[in-house]
């Protein structure tokens, strides 16, 4: 896997061509398996005999993985997406209140005054460089942090220390003392924001995490406490801000389905779904253990290798899609397992829908006009293989 990222899609086309599942070299040289199949994927999503868990991971506990191997956290972070059984359900029951279908309804006028603002930030932005702005900077950063900070009582002042922090992160092209320093910095942030609402509760996410408890009376940890805070920021804004950078992308490229959704033939969920298969957010999410030797699509897999999820390899499998899997189309059938499959399904996955269908209509109907301020073969990839989008996004907010 190349640390440094770059554009999924050939390359997982020349993959696919072969098979569903592939052997791969992980940074630092770690074997492992990606899975890119659409039908193998979603089985793989769903075995009981694949794990989360770290100790799981064979190289791991065998004492091969260094303290600054750029994958690390992904593997040791101690919350929802490095627990199984009793302990996930335990930890994701602590948090799904945050996220469910009433209170993300209930953030709807919120999402769109935010919306707005950030409209008019992205034009005057703009106006003081030549006509040109950072849609990415100006408008898909900052609406989804600051729908995740509010709900965490995080202070806006502290969003863009978070995001950059957050970047560094899901950055798979660091060395291991940029990894170590990123990781001891943002625990040491988060520290700070628990201790200050152990201090002084709020009506906020983190306050109801450090009160929450079940019937039996369990609840966060200190360190699940951190590793619960770290998804909730780095997935809520990560993939909301790839998604709607990624959509406008697609839009601009594609007038024709640009001309469908302002004449009302095709709504703007609709192209959030089709984002999310053709694009999708996170290219290769880590990891997942076989808990025994199994076979998947023909290929073996031993027990205890690191296996990436490969969302947007997926996406775009002629095996699931057709012959126009290539194709951006927002009137096919929503089809994609870009926000995962089974248990550990995106808890965010209505919250990040539901910002990102506000933003797009709230910015074609502004500027009907937009378009990219550079060709696309001059944007420059985000340096990861987790992520999937670009750095920068200039456009021209006209119309």
């Amino acid at each position: 896997m190349d640390p440094h990222g770059g554009c999924p899609h050939a390359d997982n086309a020349r993959l696919l061509a072969r098979s569903a599942v592939a052997e791969v070299v992980l940074p630092g040289g770690v074997p492992g398996v990606a899975v890119l199949g659409h039908e193998a994927l979603k089985e793989f999503l769903s075995r009981p005999d694949v794990a989360k868990g770290a100790a799981h991971f064979a190289a791991l506990t065998e004492g091969r993985i260094p303290d600054g191997w750029p994958l690390r956290t992904f593997a040791t972070v101690q919350g929802m997406t490095t627990a199984d059984g009793d302990d996930h359900r335990r930890l994701r029951s602590l948090v799904s209140g945050a996220f469910s279908p009433r209170r993300v309804e209930a953030l709807r006028p919120r999402v769109a005054s935010l919306t707005g603002e950030l409209l008019d930030d992205l034009a005057a932005a703009a106006q003081a460089h030549g006509g040109v702005a950072d849609l990415r900077a100006h408008f898909a950063l900052p609406l989804p942090m600051g729908v995740i900070c509010e709900l965490l009582g995080v202070d806006p002042a502290h969003q863009g220390r978070l995001h950059g922090l957050s970047n560094q992160i899901v950055s798979t092209s660091l060395g291991p003392a940029e990894v170590l320093a990123a990781n001891q910095e943002m625990a040491a942030v988060l520290g700070d924001l628990a201790a200050a609402r152990y201090e002084q509760p709020g009506d906020d996410l983190i306050s109801a995490l450090i009160a929450a408890r079940e019937e039996d009376g369990d609840r966060l940890d200190g360190q699940e406490l951190i590793g619960t805070l770290l998804l909730v920021i780095v997935a809520g804004h990560e993939t909301t801000l790839n998604l709607i950078t990624n959509a406008v992308r697609a839009l601009c490229a594609h007038r024709d389905q640009l001309r469908l959704l302002r004449s009302g033939e095709a709504d703007w969920p609709a192209a959030v779904e089709e984002t999310l298969r053709w694009d999708s957010p996170v290219s290769f999410f880590p990891f997942r253990y076989p808990t025994r030797d199994i076979t998947l699509a023909g290929t073996r897999i031993p027990r205890g290798t690191p296996v990436l999820a490969g969302y947007s390899a997926a996406g775009r499998d002629p095996a699931a899609h057709g012959p126009g899997a290539d194709l951006f189309d927002i009137t096919r059938p929503a089809r994609h397992l870009s926000l995962g499959h089974g248990a550990h399904f995106c808890l965010g996955a209505g919250l990040a829908r539901m910002e990102a269908a506000i933003a797009l209509e709230g910015l074609f109907t502004r500027f009907p006009d937009l378009d990219l301020a550079v060709p696309e073969s001059a944007l420059v990839r985000q340096p990861s293989f987790v992520g999937n989008s670009v750095r920068e996004l200039p456009v021209r907010p006209t119309g």
